[in-house]
């Protein structure tokens, strides 16, 4: 049997979210994208909402106004001109914010919340726009955990679809990345850690980590790459210039959440480079499957390739 793992181009962003009603109320936040997929909202101690990098919940409160103020009682803003959503010492809070009954929050009426990389620590900063030139950017939707109106009970939903076994063009057991880690050549002491998003562009390469079950032992695997066309992504997205030309390698060893761009592993085995195209899947390289064990690759620019995406393990419509 032929066991396969590969890079997937499927996304799912998320985040927590808001609410507002009369009175004053406190909650913590939510943030949900397009899959589905829920993230708390945490704060920097200078009152910046971010998603991801594993800090804490925040809280907040509303008042009549729908205006909101953080657990420290800060006002909370859009910060003009990036509408970045955060909270800060001395400012009055901005007015306008209002729940549904389904928990969504709105500013002015306007639900759409965008999620935009830092470079720090894998986290996100919320926005109601996204900023010009900001790459790996991605629509939300902003929930409260209380607060909510006196509203009907909605519906029960719909039962799932059935799951398909692999993604398009797989057979067999396979495994997608269990780590992810960006690392730039512009900041080349930075250990930016573990990231949902994989980063590949003229300064920025990507590590990819694979924990191999123990039953593969004595099988041989298959390192796959599949881009999906647009229309075949139900909860993601992904942006890529360039010629779609990258380079892929397996590293002598694995990483760790203090590999650097100075300090990564060096390459065992260049597989060179291949160009990639929507909607295609290509076969890079087989192995024996290291059962029980960890497995690491390194995808990189070549010819002035840009790709940004956000890996899921949801597959393709």
């Amino acid at each position: 049997m032929k066991s396969v793992f590969f890079v997937s181009l499927t996304f799912a962003a998320a985040i927590d979210a808001l609410v507002a009603r009369n009175g004053n109320c406190c909650f913590a936040l939510n943030a949900s994208g397009a899959g589905g997929v829920k993230n708390t909202i945490g704060q920097l101690t200078d009152g910046q909402n971010r998603v991801y990098g594993g800090l804490p919940p925040a809280t907040y409160c509303i008042n009549a106004a729908g205006g909101i103020t953080d657990g420290s009682g800060r006002g909370c803003v859009l910060t003009p001109p990036t509408t970045q959503f955060q909270c800060d010492v001395g400012a009055s809070p901005l007015n306008g914010f209002s729940i549904a009954c389904d928990g969504t929050v709105s500013v002015n009426g306007n639900s759409k919340f965008y999620e935009c990389p830092t470079g720090d620590k894998g986290e996100n900063n919320v926005y109601t726009t996204p900023p010009s030139g900001q790459q790996g950017c991605f629509e939300i939707t902003l929930e409260a955990t209380s607060c909510l109106p006196n509203c009907p009970a909605p519906p029960p939903p719909p039962p799932p679809p059935t799951p398909k076994t692999c993604p398009v063009g797989l057979t067999g057991p396979y495994q997608y990345p269990h780590g992810i880690i960006p690392l730039s050549s512009t900041t080349p002491n930075k250990a930016p850690g573990t990231s949902y998003f994989g980063s590949i562009n003229p300064t920025t390469s990507s590590l990819y980590v694979f924990d191999i079950p123990s039953s593969y032992a004595g099988q041989i695997c298959t390192l796959e790459f599949f881009l999906p066309t647009a229309k075949d992504l139900k909860t993601s997205s992904y942006t890529i210039t360039g010629s779609g030309a990258l380079d892929f390698a397996k590293l002598q060893a694995n990483p760790s959440q203090g590999t650097t761009f100075n300090n990564k592993p060096g390459i065992a085995t260049d597989y060179g480079v291949t160009t990639v195209n929507p909607g295609g899947s290509y076969s890079i390289a087989t192995f024996n499957c290291p059962a029980g064990d960890q497995i690491s690759f390194e995808i990189s620019s070549s010819g002035g390739t840009s790709l940004t995406y956000f890996q899921d393990f949801n597959p393709p419509a």
